[in-house]
Formats: structure tokens, sequence, C-alpha cells
């Protein structure tokens, strides 16, 4: 299987902020937010890999600048790592004032996708190949956030299994 470069699978997408967009505080609301970030991601990932693909976890959403009703945002994502069959994708959001110009980092964001095959089970991707500086940091330092996610992951379990998926009504009394 041929490694990728991670210019083929970048998507660039960019949209204005309109007002059932936005929150309380007149702000792209971050659901909205997340839900643009996995489309644009989940492209990226099927590019990737020219496989159907599932969103396997959202590692993080770190929302650094409020976008405003004032302003355009861009999407920006490409896998800066594989695994066997899964895709780290980065996912870099950008504010931009329509009227001024003023450009900022609104918000990043790293995700795991799974490619899948006919049968639904996950399938080899092709490696990624860095060229730019920032695709080489991402893709250097991706690694310790595999190891994190799958740590994390563990964790997750061990949860999952203590928690109970009763109904309230079906409880002993005790809440």
């Amino acid at each position: 299987m041929e490694a990728k470069y991670c210019k083929e699978s970048r998507v660039i997408r960019t949209s204005r902020i309109f007002p059932n967009d936005v929150n309380n505080h007149n702000t792209l609301f971050g659901g909205r937010l997340m839900s643009d970030v996995d489309q644009v991601a989940s492209i990226s990932a099927a590019r990737h890999s020219r496989r159907e693909c599932v969103t396997a976890s959202t590692d993080s959403v770190d929302f650094l600048h409020p976008v405003r009703t004032t302003d355009s945002v861009c999407f920006e994502s490409y896998v800066t790592w594989t695994g066997t069959s899964s895709m780290e994708v980065f996912v870099k959001i950008i504010a931009e004032d329509l009227k001024s110009g003023e450009r900022k980092m609104a918000a990043t964001a790293l995700l795991t996708f799974v490619a899948l095959d006919e049968h639904k089970r996950p399938t080899r991707v092709p490696e990624v190949i860095p060229e730019t500086a920032e695709e080489k940091k991402l893709h250097e330092t991706a690694p310790e956030r595999a190891r994190m996610r799958k740590e994390r992951k563990q964790k997750s379990k061990e949860l999952a299994a203590f928690l109970t998926i009763n109904h309230l009504w079906d409880r002993d009394g005790s809440l």
C-alpha cells in the first residue's frame, strides 16, 4: 500500500456565521463547531483511505477565540498520522473578521477515524507523509497522542463497566 501526502487528504471549508449558529453570548455555538469539525475531518479520513470511515474518538477540541456573527469561519483538516486501520486527523479553525480582515485561530481539534472494509471491519490504511513544518510537527508528536488515546480509552472502558444502564425507576430507590 503506497503512502500518501498529508495534502492529499486536505479539506478546506469556509462559511459565514448566522444568527441561528450562535449561543446566548452571540458567539458560534460550540456544538455547531464540533459538528462541522467532525464533518470536515471525516472527509479527510475518507480521502486518505478511500474507504468508509467511522469516528473512533474526538481526542480534543480546544476553543481558543470566540467566533462572532461578523466573522467567517474556515475549517482546514488533514490526516497527520496513521496506525494500522486508524487515522489521526487535525482540524484548525480560523475566524476572520469580514470587515477588518483580522484572522485568529479560533480552535484546534484532533480526531481519530477507523477505515472499514466492505464487511464493516477495520482495514489497513496507507501511511502518511508530512511535508510542511506544521505537518511534520503533528506527525512527530502523534505517537505520544496515540499512547494517551489508548490509555484514556482503557480508563473509559473501566468506568463504563462500573456505570449502570438501568432505568432510574428500576433502581433500589436511592438516588
